[in-house]
């Protein structure tokens, strides 16, 4: 009876585990930049369903890390904190990749209103909350990066 058990159980594992490797999600895309004087490790939202769920159930944001949100044109992208479990500051960029808004210490309790740039723009940055202030960044910062990435969906 065991033996049938352990045979059991490891036909299970083994196909959970092939599953698992067939369909794994690729890693997401990231690079490294430069804002603010810091070098943050960026992770980029290239397709709808990245930018849909963007930084949702995370817990945590690193002070050293950003998402990028790109779009395919500049335009007023608004953003709200549905399913955010912490604060951030939020950076929206023209097609340089210079500020042209800035969200500071988006609280979770802020959902579900939405926050829109007060200029159009082709990128949005997400960091940890408090970024912004600790760093002294103000409408026309850079962000620095060797390659904007584009939209791939």
């Amino acid at each position: 009876m065991s033996r049938y058990l352990y045979t059991g159980l490891f036909v299970i594992v083994a196909v959970v585990m092939a599953t698992a490797l067939i369909y794994r999600t690729p890693a997401p895309s990231s690079a490294t930049a430069e804002f603010g004087g810091v070098s943050l490790r960026i992770e980029y939202a290239t397709t709808t369903a990245a930018r849909e769920r963007g930084l949702s159930g995370r817990t945590n944001v690193p002070s050293d890390y950003g998402m990028l949100f790109v779009f395919p044109k500049d335009d007023w992208y608004g953003f709200w904190m549905k399913d955010m479990l912490v604060p951030i500051d939020m950076f929206w960029l023209d097609a340089q990749g210079h500020v042209v808004s800035i969200v500071q210490d988006a609280a979770t309790s802020t959902y579900p209103g939405v926050f829109y740039p007060s200029a159009p723009a082709r990128y949005v940055l997400e960091t940890a909350a408090g970024f912004a202030r600790a760093q002294g960044i103000e409408i026309g910062a850079p962000l620095l990066l060797k390659n904007f990435e584009r939209v791939s969906e």
